[in-house]
């Protein structure tokens, strides 16, 4: 399996310095800063890339399972909600909501997969150490 790269430049102290993150591919570059991850200015933050690649990665372990057990999914959208407590100094909660089009498909076995879906992805994997909550919906 290939290794995934990133970076990110910080120039100056916590509160009055800033920086950019990067993909490796060069899909992406943001600049973040204290105000962008605990205020309300514009900008990305690292809680806000990790809901992202939580996202991604459920929805595509979501698919997975749902065609292993013999239906295919129209689409599978799913939301992150990262909360950063910086109180506690951390990330406490990670709230996926997914929404679902699988046709043939009942909302008992829908959730069954759901939650399987959930064990499995890599990222819920790296991410053990954090509360993740799932509230999934079948929408067909």
């Amino acid at each position: 399996m290939p290794t995934k790269k990133a970076e990110a430049i910080w120039k100056g102290n916590l509160k009055s310095g800033k920086g950019t993150m990067k993909l490796g591919s060069g899909s992406y570059e943001g600049e973040y800063s204290f105000a962008t991850r605990f205020g309300d200015k514009a900008g990305t933050n690292p809680e806000e890339l990790i809901g992202a690649a939580h996202a991604g990665c459920y929805s595509m372990a979501f698919s997975n399972e749902l065609d292993k057990a013999g239906f295919t999914p129209n689409s599978v959208e799913t939301h992150a909600e990262v909360t950063l407590d910086a109180e506690k100094g951390g990330i406490t909660t990670i709230k996926l909501i997914t929404k679902g089009d699988v046709p043939k498909i009942g909302n008992d076995k829908f959730q069954e997969i759901a939650q399987a879906a959930k064990k499995g992805c890599p990222v819920s994997k790296a991410l053990a150490g954090v509360d993740i909550e799932l509230d999934a919906t079948l929408t067909a």
